[in-house]
């Protein structure tokens, strides 16, 4: 679906075809994917792992729900990706001295040995690619992608609540 919209620095009746912000959301985070997959891919980590690690490198020790939650993983996911890393020596499980039903998993020094060798934090990556734009285009798209993931987190919401499963209404 193309959409007719303005082109920046150009009067309205300049229209020319965009696509749909869907389309585009999907197109920006393939490229993303690739970088990344390109970037990581020299450290012999993938995406997932890189971020699960810069989380836990950010965060500190937590469990896996949480973890989970943070990168927008299922739980079993993440079990994976952390049954990967562990064998790799990057990542350990520990359970909660307060709660043995808990298990927290964090970075091991070998991992942190490794991020400060290959520079392998996901937020500095990005933000070097960031770095291209001018400060004022950065500040739309950081504040166009707060907006949406504002209006998807209520709209997650809302299905858990009612279980509809649609779209909140406009209001």
């Amino acid at each position: 679906m193309l959409l007719k919209s303005p082109i920046r620095g150009r009067s309205e009746h300049h229209m020319e075809e965009r696509p749909s912000v869907l389309m585009s959301y999907l197109r920006v985070t393939q490229h993303m994917s690739q970088q990344f997959r390109a970037h990581f891919g020299k450290l012999n980590l993938t995406f997932p792992q890189a971020l699960v690690l810069n989380v836990l490198g950010e965060e500190g020790p937590l469990p896996i729900s949480v973890l989970a939650e943070r990168t927008g993983s299922a739980n079993s996911t993440v079990s994976g990706i952390v049954d990967r890393l562990e064998r790799l020596g990057l990542a350990r499980r520990e359970r909660s001295e307060h709660d043995r039903r808990v298990i927290y998993v964090s970075a091991t020094e070998q991992y942190r040995l490794l991020h400060q060798k290959a520079a392998t934090d996901v937020s500095g990556y990005f933000n070097s690619l960031l770095d291209t734009m001018t400060p004022e285009d950065r500040a739309m798209v950081a504040e166009a992608l707060y907006k949406l993931d504002n209006l998807l987190s209520t709209a997650e919401r809302t299905v858990r609540l009612d279980g509809d499963g649609e779209a909140p209404q406009k209001r």
